[in-house]
């Protein structure tokens, strides 16, 4: 019998197993954001442009929206728990040799590694959580994992951030190994071997990932990250400069938006569960609401604080619904789609990166916040007619095989093979 049919989410063996991948995930998400604490320190000690250095967040990205895939599609028929323990591993000696690395150029080649592996990681976690849990938990499942990338944002970015500040950016970079040899312990010791949620051949994973309805939902999510990823990316430099927030406070404003996003993250699994697609509109317009604050309220500490706490529940809120829309629309090329979420997702956050960047420098650092928010606005039409697709009927509701996730808010329907 499989585990998606045995264990449910309250059951602890399976807690204790998301929680492993949580923390997994934790690790990642840390080094993911972390960069935007220090990009002004990796400026500065490389003698190299704040929106150069912010490649870095281009390179990470860049990394994971190609190698993901990639790597994911060459090793579609390794276990999942070898393939866990084995990105992790590797992620660790990444980021280890990113502590060294004395010349920018070098400190990009990491970057891409790891963001390579970043989305192996995550790709493979999503598919092994949804199959620990009940069909009916699966958004849950998907939200305790993508948990630990907004728990990353409460501690791992504003500490990795103020470890940065007292012992230079490099120190950022070894804490996060130290980091990922406790994750890998967990991971290899709390989570059981698990079987691929889609179909193990290559050719059928790529025809049912790749379809046009998958891709219609990634094309979506690129719009609702990238609008983020704007402003995100340079959020210290912008706290510091516009608002006037100085030091140590900044980490007190971006643990106010982790706060918050792991919240939004928790409980978006529950909404996922309930009703995907709605919960990815009102994110989305909330998100405007959010942005509008922190445009029009810049000035003002309080209300800026304001802003990203809504900014932070809906931006990491809406990542439950978006993994298992796309997991779901893919069928049996769920395994590889897991991945293909991640890489839209970061698709999104290469190239808000570089428009943050381009809007840095042609319009100025207050400015950035009113970019972030037309591409939000743009963002609302496709999300809003991502709701009419619908997935695939799951093979195993013939044969009696474990079927693809189905979102509550879809009707399953032919696949039109």
């Amino acid at each position: 019998m499989s585990t998606a049919t045995a264990t449910g989410p309250g059951e602890t063996r399976s807690k204790v197993a998301l929680g492993a991948l949580g923390l997994g995930a934790f690790v990642i998400g840390t080094a993911e954001l972390v960069i935007v604490g220090v990009l002004n320190l990796i400026a500065d000690d490389l003698h190299v442009s704040l929106s150069t250095a912010g490649l870095l967040v281009t390179a990470y990205a860049l990394g994971i929206s190609l190698g993901g895939p990639i790597v994911t599609a060459a090793t579609i028929k390794v276990p999942r728990h070898t393939l866990l323990c084995g990105a992790v591993a590797l992620f660790v000696l990444g980021n280890a040799g990113a502590a060294f690395a004395g010349l920018f150029g070098l400190l990009v080649v990491a970057r891409v590694l790891c963001g390579a592996l970043h989305g192996l990681f995550l790709g493979a976690a999503s598919s092994v959580a949804t199959g620990l849990v009940a069909p009916e938990h699966r958004g849950q499942a998907v939200g305790l994992v993508f948990g630990g990338i907004s728990v990353s944002t409460v501690f791992g970015v504003p500490l990795g951030t103020l470890l940065g500040q007292n012992l230079g950016w490099q120190a950022t970079f070894a804490g996060v190994a130290v980091l990922g040899v406790l994750a890998l312990t967990a991971i290899m010791v709390k989570v059981p071997a698990a079987p691929g949620s889609g179909s193990g051949n290559l050719g059928s994973q790529v025809r049912h990932a790749f379809h046009p309805r998958v891709l219609a939902m990634l094309a979506a999510e690129v719009l609702l990250m990238g609008s983020q990823f704007i402003a995100f990316t340079y959020l210290a430099a912008f706290l510091e400069d516009v608002t006037g927030i100085k030091g140590a406070v900044v980490s007190v404003f971006l643990m106010i938006y982790g706060v918050f996003s792991a919240i939004g993250t928790f409980a978006g699994g529950r909404f996922a569960d309930i009703n995907a697609s709605r919960t990815l509109l009102i994110g989305n317009s909330a998100l405007v609401v959010a942005l509008l604050g922190l445009y029009f309220f810049r000035q003002s500490p309080a209300l800026v604080g304001v802003s990203l706490a809504l900014w932070g529940v809906v931006g990491f809120g809406v990542t439950p619904s978006l993994q298992l829309r796309v997991i779901s629309l893919a069928g049996e090329g769920a395994d590889l789609a897991a991945t293909l979420g991640a890489s839209a997702a970061n698709v999104g956050v290469a190239s808000g990166a570089a428009v943050g960047g381009w809007a840095l420098a042609s319009f100025g650092m207050a400015d950035v916040p009113l970019t972030a928010l037309v591409f939000a606005v743009l963002a609302l039409p496709a999300v809003w007619a991502t709701r009419f697709l619908k997935v695939p009927v799951a093979r195993g509701a013939v044969t009696g095989s474990v079927p693809a996730v189905v979102a509550s808010d879809d009707a399953p329907v032919s696949s039109g093979r």
